[in-house]
């Protein structure tokens, strides 16, 4: 979606009389119900002042396109400026500018492919985590030439019209250092190339640049058919693996999926130099690309020579992977190889791996059993077993008591083992519609936090719907799934897995309503073609995502006096999630009651957050399903408290 748009000729008239920003921040309030900062403000005063500079020039057509701040498909990420017109051939061409208000730039130690700023001069980039100090960050040639692919990828309009996109970034308060600038490293030289950095002595090279492809104005012609191109389907990591594994690029990372990639292959490659263990934990919430980054530095680690292994103590999206790889005729053997569970480094020498890449490092299980022997500690094998470990971690998606991963834990073994200890974050968004909204307001519905800046689904570009019946919800789902196979039912376990004993029974009943779980039958629940005609769980969709889902929520989360409440005796007995959780909780212990709490709602926020594009609900309970409705904007609602546990008797 473009924010500002107009022609050359409007964005020089609006910088002029000093409306420019004024008018992106109410057209980003209109098109995306987003407030904007006083330091955003300041950084489009100051950096579009600069590009009318640029756009002065008469031989830049005063009908060229412009628009401010394009939201990339399938991203939370936009774009700074688009410049639009025709070639000397009459083509569309479009010219996508990266702006960046720093004047100073620091090369980042032991990692060549990142850079540090200072993040007071870029106001717009910096993430509250990371507080005071220098930003790492990816080159803003990479950044510009990522936006470009992404842009090509899913724009079917920019495929066959064609549009080509041209790219570049204007660093317009930075002085080159002729002797040794470390934006102009040798290893930067295909980005440079790629997309052309320029710096605040060189705005006739950017002009140049830009009249290059910009010959004859098109009146917004260009910016329409971008804005209003259909959206390709977004890449499903279970369906480009196999093509990854064999060198292939399916997924561009951009910002700081790139930054840890690159932290994390540099740690790996110094580790294997010195024989030093290094510990790197990468925090990332839902759709952060966890997973899509594990995958790349597995494939790059073992283009390394390295002896690498991806982990998860998930099986289910061990099974998908495996199930594709064979599919891509990769041989049984190198899959095992490549891909091991987490109680697979019980029996490990010291240093067996040079790197163990492990995903979901949140479910890992404190101890593995084997017959009469345990383990002590899964997080202390990984470690133990390779040079360098990779985490990736998300705490709040935490599901069952057994869950044993976290950073306190994973720090106490690097200290034992005397390794160095690094940690970042990801953020962006890219999964549900590349809505950072949609899952801020999920987890101040569900009662994981208040006082969100997403108070309702209003300006959020996602599909969420909740309907009246399972029946209709199973409708839906049906018909999603008649597309491409990647729409699936799920539900908290809040019902007994009776077909478990008797596969003619149905497990999930609700009036004229039944179906099955798929529990046991299928290991492949994403991909298999059969699996909508089941119903998935937690325990067979966490890790793995879909297009759309369609979410059961059962009478464990319910809507009473005004809270949103928890109550695990609605939990089926056949459910282990909370084993060692209950009898506790029954005795009225505060600790184990605050944990199954966390539990209940950490299920259903990763369960309502499988969906690339969307989500529909059905819940049990009546009045929650009203809150809900009202919560996605539909009614105002008052104060209606915060969340509690449910009181047992």
């Amino acid at each position: 979606m473009l924010v500002y748009v107009g022609d050359k000729k409007q964005f020089l008239e609006d910088v002029d009389s000093n409306q420019i920003d004024l008018k992106i921040e109410k057209e980003m309030f209109e098109k995306l119900h987003k407030r904007v900062s006083k330091s955003e403000r300041a950084s489009w005063m100051n950096s579009l002042n600069y590009m009318k500079t640029v756009l002065s020039d008469e031989k830049i057509p005063f009908t060229s396109g412009v628009a401010i701040e394009f939201s990339i498909p399938f991203t939370s990420n936009r774009v700074d400026f688009i410049l639009t017109g025709f070639d000397e051939n009459e083509k569309h061409n479009a010219v996508i500018v990266e702006l960046k208000q720093w004047s100073e730039v620091h090369p980042l130690e032991g990692v060549d492919k990142i850079i540090q700023v200072d993040p007071e001069a870029e106001i717009r980039h910096v993430k509250t985590y990371l507080g005071g100090g220098l930003h790492k960050t990816t080159h803003p040639s990479y950044q510009a030439s990522s936006y470009k692919s992404l842009i090509n990828d899913y724009n079917l309009n920019v495929q066959q019209i064609p549009i080509t996109l041209n790219s570049c970034a204007y660093l317009h308060n930075y002085y080159k250092d002729e002797n040794s600038d470390p934006l102009f490293a040798p290893w930067f030289d295909y980005y440079l190339k790629d997309s052309p950095l320029f710096c605040r002595s060189d705005v006739e090279r950017l002009k140049d640049f830009i009249k290059k492809y910009i010959k004859k104005g098109d009146d917004k012609e260009t910016l329409y058919y971008i804005d209003n191109g259909i959206i390709k389907p977004s890449k499903s990591l279970q369906d480009v693996l196999a093509n990854m594994l064999k060198g292939k690029d399916e997924f561009v990372l951009i910002d700081e999926q790139k930054v840890v990639y690159e932290q994390a292959l540099a740690y790996s490659k110094k580790s294997k130099e010195d024989y030093k263990k290094r510990v790197f934990i990468i925090n990332g919430g839902p759709g952060t690309g966890k997973t899509v980054v594990a995958i790349n530095l597995l494939v790059e680690l073992t283009q390394h020579q390295q002896k690498v292994a991806y982990v998860t103590k998930n099986v289910a999206p061990r099974n998908v992977f495996e199930a594709k790889l064979r599919e891509g005729e990769f041989k049984r053997r190198n899959i095992s190889n490549l891909f091991k569970g987490s109680g697979s480094f019980i029996e490990s020498q010291a240093n067996d791996y040079d790197t163990l890449v492990v995903d979901e490092t949140h479910r890992l299980n404190k101890r593995t059993f084997r017959g009469f022997y345990s383990g002590e500690d899964q997080v202390k094998e990984l470690i133990n077993a390779s040079l360098s470990t990779i985490f990736f971690i998300d705490e709040a998606q935490r599901v069952t008591a057994k869950d044993w991963g976290t950073k306190e834990v994973i720090k106490k073994w690097a200290k034992h083992f005397n390794a160095e200890i690094y940690e970042d974050h990801l953020v962006s968004q890219f999964r549900c519609g590349g809505s950072d909204g949609y899952l801020i307001w999920l987890d101040e519905v569900l009662g994981i936090q208040k006082d969100t800046p997403h108070p309702t689904l209003k300006g959020i570009d996602y599909e969420f719907k909740v309907v009246d019946s399972p029946k209709e919800l199973k409708s839906l789902v049906e018909k999603k799934n008649e597309e491409d196979n990647k729409s699936r039912l799920v539900a908290g376990y809040c019902w007994e897995w009776a077909s478990k004993k008797d596969s003619e029974i149905d497990d999930i009943v609700l009036e004229d309503f039944a179906m099955q779980w798929n529990l046991s039958n299928d290991p492949t629940f994403a991909i298999s073609e059969t699996s909508i005609n089941q119903i998935g769980c937690i325990h067979t969709t966490q890790g793995l995502e879909f297009n759309y889902v369609g979410v059961i929520i059962g009478d464990d989360l319910r809507y009473e006096d005004g809270v949103v409440i928890t109550d695990y005796k609605k939990r089926a007995t056949s459910d282990k999630s909370l084993d060692g959780l209950k009898g506790k909780a029954n005795k009225k212990d505060r600790v184990a009651l605050q944990e199954i709490d966390q539990i209940i709602r950490n299920t259903y926020r990763t369960l309502m957050s499988r969906g690339l594009k969307g989500c529909y609900v059905y819940c049990t309970d009546e009045k929650l399903a009203t809150y809900i409705k009202e919560k996605t904007g539909r009614y105002v609602i008052e104060d209606q408290g915060y969340s509690k546990v449910a009181d047992h008797d």
